[in-house]
């Protein structure tokens, strides 16, 4: 069994709070997907300067947002 200690609920207080579990929830997913951290610190160089792979990355952590307003009803009851 996969244990996911940062991820109690989707539910957050305000979009703010969503935009950093959006983050969060990323950041876990590439150190899922390469677990090595030697190798995800070698990698950083490369795509740090490269526009393309930095837009690829904010598009994550959009999709992520969206998956979070989603199950937050969109903050409905905010005015």
């Amino acid at each position: 069994m996969i244990t996911i200690d940062y991820l109690d609920s989707l539910f957050c207080k305000t979009p703010a709070e969503g935009r950093m579990l959006a983050f969060t929830m990323a950041r876990k997913t590439i150190a899922a997907i390469q677990s090595d951290p030697e190798v995800r610190k070698e990698l950083r160089p490369h795509y740090a300067k490269d526009t393309a792979q930095l837009i690829a990355s904010s598009q994550v952590v959009a999709i992520e947002f969206q998956t979070i307003a989603m199950a937050n009803n969109y903050w409905r009851d905010e005015k």
